[in-house]
């Protein structure tokens, strides 16, 4: 039936299905059709981050930025829903259009630039949910806001969600901020963990619960890189690492009619450079920092290969869009399988 739907939601601009399929899901939802005509997903318990999740495949931000959806949304069996990325200023993102599908790659670009209704219109979304599921937060800086000056923004953010949220997402690797990624590197980034611990720390005391706290990185970074960020992560005591965003590289896609629209690419082209950076990551991590694995998630095998290469848990997306629901419970069941 999702396939049927899908072909007439591929009729009209991307980021218009994408509008108008969270809106049918939440009138689904509302008259109590959802669940019933989503897979059954048997209870697969993981405990990563301190954190019981139901089951180890979640929902990666950027699908549901305002977390407008999220009871219809934790009516399909997601191990976890993560939404934002958020801002602690609303802004209108980039000129649209801004979103593009690559239908033969299983693949969509998205030049969005964290379009969101701000911090407040979030938390008051969050604080009116009935769903009970574990709730990850993204947050990110405005784009107006000088990469000098972003740590402000990133304890706003944290300090905003903290009490709301089981565990927040930093997210220092969109490709559609300018600058952005660049604290990802070096200095920047040692004194960026730096502040987020800090805040982390004085949030924790302020309210007596610890909150976890992972960042969110590229794929586009050598094994050099990789390592340095895996140091970087394992020295600043904060507690996981979301591996990877998408992808300013277009080597997977040449030649497909969008493959010169700026932007991050995500879907199955990714699927290889995201392994990459997870095995990077977890040959210098190991079993220090758990790491969440995603990027390129199409299917049961590759949502298990993510956890073979050292994830703890995966999120999906774009295979999401592509498969619809059914993918939720393929990838548990292929990585409840593993040995």
């Amino acid at each position: 039936m999702y396939g049927a739907i899908r072909n007439l939601l591929f009729r009209l601009p991307p980021e218009q299905a994408h509008t108008l399929a969270l809106a049918g899901l939440d009138l689904a939802n509302r008259i109590g059709v959802l669940k019933a005509c989503s897979p059954t997903i048997d209870s697969f318990p993981v405990n990563v981050m301190g954190l019981d999740f139901p089951n180890p495949v979640g929902l990666a931000a950027g699908l549901d930025k305002n977390a407008d959806h999220l009871d219809a949304l934790g009516s399909l069996g997601f191990g976890f829903i993560e939404v934002g990325t958020v801002t602690p200023l609303a802004q209108p993102g980039n000129p649209k259009p801004r979103m593009f599908r690559l239908p033969e790659h299983q693949a969509i670009i998205n030049r969005m630039g964290f379009n969101n209704e701000g911090l407040d219109h979030m938390l008051a979304q969050v604080d009116k949910r009935r769903y009970q599921g574990i709730l990850g937060i993204n947050v990110g800086k405005n784009k107006d806001t000088p990469n000098e000056d972003s740590e402000s923004d990133y304890r706003k953010g944290i300090a905003a969600v903290y009490s709301r949220a089981d565990y927040i997402t930093v997210n220092v690797s969109s490709p559609n901020t300018p600058g952005l990624r660049d604290l990802q590197f070096g200095d920047s980034l040692m004194r960026l963990l730096e502040a987020i611990k800090d805040e982390q720390t004085r949030c924790a005391a302020r309210h007596c619960r610890y909150v976890p706290i992972a960042v969110k990185i590229a794929p586009d970074m050598d094994d050099e890189g990789i390592r340095f960020v895996a140091r970087a992560l394992r020295s600043s005591g904060l507690d996981g690492v979301i591996a990877t965003n998408t992808t300013i590289s277009r080597d997977a896609v040449q030649g497909h009619e969008n493959a010169g629209e700026a932007g991050g690419l995500s879907g199955a082209p990714v699927r290889e450079p995201s392994l990459r950076v997870i095995r990077g990551l977890y040959e210098e991590l190991g079993e220090d920092l758990p790491i969440i694995g995603v990027g390129g998630i199409t299917d049961g095998a590759s949502a298990a290969e993510k956890i073979r290469a050292g994830a703890k848990l995966v999120q999906v997306y774009t295979g999401f869009i592509y498969r619809g629901p059914a993918l939720i419970k393929e990838a548990v069941e292929a990585i409840r399988q593993l040995p």
